[in-house]
């Protein structure tokens, strides 16, 4: 049973059991349409964990004009500017969770790397399906790389970066911006087990297809959600790994050992080096997708922030 695997950090596997015995309080998650009551039910679940962490100067919510909408944007700021800055899309399968969920580790990210942290709260699937928030974090990504000075920011020294779907539309943001605005040039991409694929049959989705957290059944939701267009999930701006990846910035990659993304983010890793990409890339034995909303309770989720925010220092300089 995937509860007996000897691999399971032990923290990890308390967690695991901690968050399945608060979400047996509530109405089971089904995926199923409409969505409101899951993500109501997700929202519940995960802010309580973004207590804690380090304080602001200025946390605040900001809006900006994009693609005929107001986004609301997370800013968190450790400092007086200018600052660089980190743009953080969140993951959540392009369905559920928010800036609310990931707040605690933006601030850790913004502490860490000594930069202000900007988080777009994008257009969720399926309401919005590929490319509408691939293209609402282009334009947020484009309006500091113009604007941010309004907002006491150093444009020249940009990173995007995101966990699960947040770190596959980091990536596919970045791949369009080399086409769309080759001018702008980003200093780096965080990427935290990351969707980089629609293939649903791995070795990882294979091994972790149930039992640790991040099914395969609930990635085909994810996708048919996301691109319901089956050719869809062929366009390298969906699918990165499909990419000709030459010419992207200095990339970090978090792997996490017992995920179904296991597979395509090591793929992703040696696919980066072959395009002359420099990569650094961290295996973390033992934990599970989706481990970093564990800050308080996984140290392997404390190790991979601070790792995560030195890794900002040296690449916004």
């Amino acid at each position: 049973m995937p509860a007996e695997d000897p691999r399971w950090d032990p923290e990890m596997r308390a967690f695991n059991a901690m968050m399945e015995a608060e979400g047996a309080k509530l109405p089971p998650i089904t995926l199923t349409l409409p969505l409101d009551q899951a993500r109501a039910q997700t929202e519940a679940l995960n802010v309580p964990l973004s207590a804690g962490g380090p304080q602001m100067a200025e946390s605040s919510d900001r809006w900006l004009p994009v693609r005929g909408r107001r986004i609301q944007c997370r800013f968190h700021r450790p400092e007086a500017g200018p600052l660089p800055v980190l743009i953080y899309i969140h993951g959540g399968g392009w369905v559920w969770n928010s800036i609310d969920t990931h707040d605690r580790l933006m601030r850790e990210y913004a502490a860490g790397g000594g930069c202000a942290v900007i988080g777009p709260d994008y257009a969720l699937s399926p309401e919005a399906p590929f490319p509408q928030a691939l293209e609402e974090c282009a334009a947020v990504v484009r309006w500091v790389a113009a604007q941010g000075a309004e907002w006491g920011l150093d444009p020249s020294r940009i990173v995007i970066g995101g966990d699960s779907a947040g770190a596959n539309l980091a990536m596919g943001v970045a791949l369009l911006l080399r086409r769309t605005n080759p001018e702008l040039k980003l200093r780096g991409l965080l990427l935290n087990y990351g969707v980089f694929d629609a293939d649903l049959e791995t070795p990882s989705y294979r091994e972790f297809a149930d039992g640790y957290f991040l099914t395969r059944d609930k990635m085909r939701f994810y996708w048919e959600c996301y691109a319901p267009r089956p050719a869809d999930r062929q366009n390298p701006l969906a699918a990165p790994l499909l990419a000709d990846l030459k010419g992207l910035p200095p990339c970090r990659l978090h792997v996490a050992e017992l995920d179904v993304l296991c597979s395509e983010n090591l793929a992703m890793g040696d696919a980066l080096r072959e395009a002359g990409v420099p990569v650094q890339q961290a295996l973390f034995p033992g934990t599970a997708h989706g481990f970093l909303r564990s800050l308080n309770h996984v140290a392997a989720a404390r190790r991979a922030a601070a790792e995560g925010g030195e890794w900002l220092k040296g690449v916004l300089g």
